[in-house]
């Protein structure tokens, strides 16, 4: 019975894409006039979708603008709590090369937070044993003495009931690790954890920033905490529509925390100690554990569980090969892994049916979200790019006649072109999160080149929007899990502090 219900739940995402794809083609010959109301009310609601959205992204960009120019740490220290706050921070990494390791660490060494309030661990995998061994004895000397602490630990492989990735790494980590901790007779309710790919780069004031609204937020260990994720380190040498990818991944995530109250947190982020061994740390056996940890929190304090914003920059690697093919290949596998957040669906409904202490309403708000946002993701693109013309190229000859099917195309375009506002608004905020381009790029040049590669927005809305999600919908529906795939990228130094 168990599985039974959790296969439905797994088929239910890919049966609403599949049903609307199928559905428009068939519709668009055998009943046009259908599929014209469809896409007119579709098109319709993209364009209220965007109309209401709009108003958050710019609201988080100016919240951005102003947190970047916060003395963080000042306002940390005005704090009671700050004397006994300290971070602890996991940096998973595999087939990283040093350099990039270390102009992480590097980072970490100059925030405004003093690194003897920091406990860092690099935690490798066994897989990758010797080259990160070699990375270990090479910066431990050089930065371990630093920071509070400095562990290391290497994740066996071929552990059971796990799957290789970063959630089972993180797992293992901190199993290892807390309890050293603890021994040392810290409280793990005064321990900010951050979850990091070990390519973020932080803002010189986040973890003073954490550390104040850790230190004033009602209930912290109640809550998760989520920075703006930028791709900066490397962006000006990244391909185009890969650039254009990651920029809209920005842009979600800026919405999104405008309006914490039904967001999820993304990629590197930070959490409490107390929360974590709450849970039981990171689940292993799963590919989206950033935002698995959240549900787990969430669940575990039977809806009590937010993530609380934080408006500085964590800057990443975009996915990178050194050959433009390879790279799109990369960023294709990459979104499809993002995408396969889909498997939370099935989590979150098991979970809220049988959690009675939840409130319904927390529950249906939940699962609405998470199936709204894994359908648009996965037909959007296609209806209104491709499908929602599809009837007027292929209508059988007494449709034609119709002044409904012989005005919708002009009223579809002015709609799209109402919803071009969002396009223009995203090219002209991308401007300002730009880090300067490198000396071998002319100034005006990459400018300008940058503002061009927004008209690429159609064609990687669907090849790297829809058909990721699709893919990974498909998958889950079909019972093939998909595997934890690191993304190729290599580091730049990048620059943060840039208002």
């Amino acid at each position: 019975m168990y599985r039974r219900y959790k296969r439905i739940y797994e088929i239910i995402p890919g049966i609403l894409t599949w049903t609307t794809l199928i559905a428009s083609v068939v519709l668009s010959f055998v009943q046009p006039m259908w599929m014209v109301y469809f896409i007119i009310l579709f098109d319709l609601y993209w364009l209220l979708r965007i109309c209401y959205f709009l108003p958050f992204l710019l609201t988080s960009w100016w919240r951005y603008r102003v947190a970047l120019k916060t003395d963080w740490q000042k306002k940390a220290e005005s704090t009671e709590r700050y004397p006994a706050l300290r971070h602890l921070i996991f940096l998973p990494t595999y087939k990283e090369s040093r350099e990039v390791v270390e102009e992480t660490l590097r980072h970490l060494t100059r925030c405004s937070t003093p690194p003897d309030r920091l406990y860092v661990v690099l935690a490798g995998e066994e897989r990758d044993a010797e080259n990160f061994r070699k990375t270990l004895a090479a910066l431990e000397p050089m930065y371990g003495p630093q920071f509070a602490g400095f562990y290391a630990t290497v994740h066996p492989k071929g552990l059971p009931d796990e799957i290789p990735g970063k959630g089972s790494n993180l797992q293992y980590a901190a199993r290892q690790v807390v309890p050293q901790l603890l021994a040392t007779g810290i409280n793990p309710d005064d321990v900010i954890v951050s979850s990091f790919d070990v390519d973020t780069i932080v803002h010189p004031q986040y973890f003073s920033c954490l550390t104040y609204l850790y230190a004033t937020v009602p209930e912290p260990t109640r809550s998760s905490y989520q920075p703006v994720a930028l791709y900066n380190n490397n962006l000006w040498e990244s391909p185009a529509a890969v650039r254009v990818a990651m920029f809209g991944t920005t842009f979600w995530l800026m919405t999104e925390l405008a309006r914490p109250e039904g967001m999820m947190t993304f990629s590197s982020h930070s959490m409490s100690l107390r929360m974590l061994m709450d849970v039981g740390y990171w689940e292993k056996d799963i590919v989206s554990e950033d935002s698995r940890i959240f549900l787990q929190g969430l669940i575990a304090y039977h809806g009590r569980y937010r993530v609380t914003p934080i408006h500085l920059p964590v800057s990443m690697d975009t996915v990178m090969t050194g050959h433009y093919g390879k790279a799109l290949v990369a960023l294709y596998k990459q979104l499809r892994r993002w995408a396969w957040g889909a498997e939370n669906f099935p989590y979150m409904a098991e979970a809220f049916f049988a959690d009675r202490k939840m409130p319904w309403r927390i529950k249906l708000i939940w699962l609405f979200k998470q199936l709204e946002g894994m359908y648009t993701w996965a037909t959007a693109p296609f209806l209104i790019f491709v499908l929602g013309y599809l009837p007027f190229w292929v209508a059988p000859e007494p449709y034609r006649s119709y002044a409904l099917f012989q005005n919708t195309p002009f009223t579809l375009q002015w709609l799209m072109r109402l919803a071009m506002i969002g396009l223009f608004v995203s090219a002209g905020l991308s401007m300002t999160l730009l880090p300067p381009p490198p000396a071998h790029l002319k100034r005006h040049h990459a400018y300008l080149y940058a503002i061009a590669q927004w008209m690429l927005l159609p064609v990687t809305f669907i090849i790297f929007g829809a058909l990721p999600a699709i893919d990974a919908q498909t998958r889950l529906m079909f019972g093939r899990p998909l595997g934890f795939n690191v993304s190729p990228k290599r580091s730049n130094s990048p620059t943060l502090s840039k208002p």
